[in-house]
C-alpha cells in the first residue's frame, strides 16, 4: 500500500513538474518575444529620427544648390525630402506614443523647428525663383536657417540619446529574460531528470519486490496445495475404509441373516449397501486427479 502511494506521488510530482516546465517555457517565450518587439521598435524609432534629420539635410542642400546656381535640378532632393518628411514625422509620432512625456515633447519641438526651417527654405527659394537673388541671400545671411538646423540637430541628438537609453534598457531586459529562462530551464529540467531517474529506479525496485512476493506467494501456495492434497488423501482413505467396512458388513448381513430379516429390514440393508457404493463412486469422481488415484492405490 505504501509503495503504491509512493509511486502515485512520484508520478503526480513528475506530471506537475512537466506542466510547470511547459508553463514556464510559454511564459519565457512570451517575455522574450515582447522584449524583441520593444527592441525592434526602438531600432525603428532610432532609424526614423535619423531619417528626419536626413530629410532636413537634403532639403537644405537642395536649397543652397538652387540659390547658388538657379539650376532646377537642385530642387529634386529638396522636393524628395519635403515629400518624405511628413511621413517620417507621422511614423515618429506613432513610435513615441508609448514613450515618456519628455520624448514626446522633444518630438513636438523638432517638428515645429522643421516646419520653421521648411518655411525659411520656401521663402528663399521663392525669392530666387522671382529673381530676387540678393534678397534671398540676405535672408540666408541672417543665419535663421542655420539656427533652425542647429536646434533640430540638438533635438535629434537628445531624442537619439533617449532612444538609445531605451534600446539599452530593452536589450538589458531581453538579456536578463534570456538568462532567467536559461536558469529556469536548467533547474526545472534537472529536477525532471532526477525525478525521472528516481521514478524509474523505484519502478524497478517495485518490480523486483513484486517478483519476489509473487515467488513467495507461489511457494506458499504450493505448500498449502501439498498440505491440502495430503489432508484430502487422508480423508479420502478414511472415507474409503469406512465405506468399504459398511459395504462389507452390509453384504455379510444380507448373506448370513438375509433370510431372517423382515422384508423392510432387507430393503434397508440393500439401500445401505447401494448408498455405500454410490458414496465410493462419488469419492472417486471427486478425486479424479491422477495423483489422488496413485495415493489411493498406495494406501490400498
Amino acid at each position: 500500500m505504501i509503495r503504491k502511494i509512493a509511486l502515485r506521488l512520484f508520478a503526480s510530482t513528475l506530471i506537475a513538474l512537466t506542466a510547470l516546465n511547459a508553463y514556464l517555457a510559454i511564459n519565457r517565450l512570451r517575455l522574450i518575444r515582447n522584449s524583441d518587439a520593444l527592441t525592434l521598435e526602438s531600432s525603428t524609432i532610432h532609424a526614423t529620427i535619423s531619417a528626419v534629420l536626413q530629410d532636413l539635410t537634403e532639403m537644405e542642400t537642395g536649397q543652397r544648390g538652387y540659390l547658388l546656381t538657379e539650376d532646377p535640378a537642385y530642387l529634386v532632393p529638396y522636393t524628395e525630402g519635403k515629400n518624405r518628411i511628413g511621413t517620417d514625422f507621422a511614423n515618429l509620432r506613432d513610435g513615441l506614443a508609448n514613450r515618456t512625456e519628455r520624448e514626446r515633447s522633444l518630438q513636438s519641438q523638432l517638428e515645429s523647428l522643421a516646419g520653421s526651417k521648411q518655411a525659411e527654405m520656401e521663402r528663399t527659394i521663392t525669392l530666387r525663383q522671382q529673381g530676387y537673388r540678393h534678397r534671398a541671400f540676405t535672408l540666408v545671411d541672417t543665419n535663421e536657417g542655420r539656427d533652425y538646423m542647429d536646434g533640430a540637430r540638438g533635438l535629434v541628438s537628445s531624442l537619439s540619446s533617449a532612444e538609445s537609453s531605451s534600446f539599452a534598457r530593452f536589450d538589458k531586459e531581453r538579456t536578463a529574460s534570456l538568462r532567467k529562462a536559461f536558469s529556469e530551464t536548467i533547474i526545472v529540467n534537472s529536477c525532471l531528470l532526477v525525478l525521472t531517474v528516481c521514478l524509474f529506479g523505484f519502478i524497478r525496485y517495485y518490480g523486483r519486490v513484486l517478483e519476489q512476493e509473487t515467488a513467495e506467494s507461489k511457494q506458499a501456495l504450493a505448500v498449502r496445495d501439498s498440505q491440502l492434497e495430503k489432508l484430502t488423501s487422508a480423508l479420502s482413505n478414511q472415507a474409503r475404509s469406512k465405506m468399504t467396512a459398511i459395504e462389507q458388513n452390509t453384504r455379510l448381513l444380507l448373506e448370513e441373516y438375509g433370510g431372517f430379516l423382515p422384508r423392510h429390514g432387507y430393503e434397508c440393508a440393500e439401500n445401505i449397501r447401494e448408498a455405500a457404493a454410490q458414496m465410493e463412486r462419488l469419492r472417486q469422481e471427486l478425486l479424479g486427479h491422477p495423483g489422488f488415484h496413485q495415493t489411493d492405490k498406495k494406501a490400498a
